[in-house]
């Protein structure tokens, strides 16, 4: 249970920096990219796709958890079929 907490904590952090810090400037310059954020150092690492922007995170920081954001979007992923 107390993954699952700071889990949750890490990915609140994370929102919060890409809305005050990040949302203006990626929305513009990178829409619909994918940005990995690292909470305690502030980092973020933009990629193409999901699993890019993972890479990059966990090569600058192998032993912390960041949480990934679609830019523009409400959620990283969609799944399932438009009616």
């Amino acid at each position: 249970m107390a993954s699952s907490v700071n889990t949750r904590q890490i990915a609140e952090r994370a929102k919060a920096i890409y809305l005050e810090r990040l949302r203006a400037t990626l929305e513009i310059e990178h829409p619909h990219s994918f940005v990995a954020i690292e909470p305690d150092s502030g980092a973020f690492f933009i990629g193409n796709s999901l699993g890019d922007a993972i890479d990059r995170a966990q090569l600058a920081y192998p032993d912390r958890v960041t949480h990934t954001i679609r830019v523009g979007h409400e959620t990283a992923l969609e799944i399932g079929r438009l009616a």
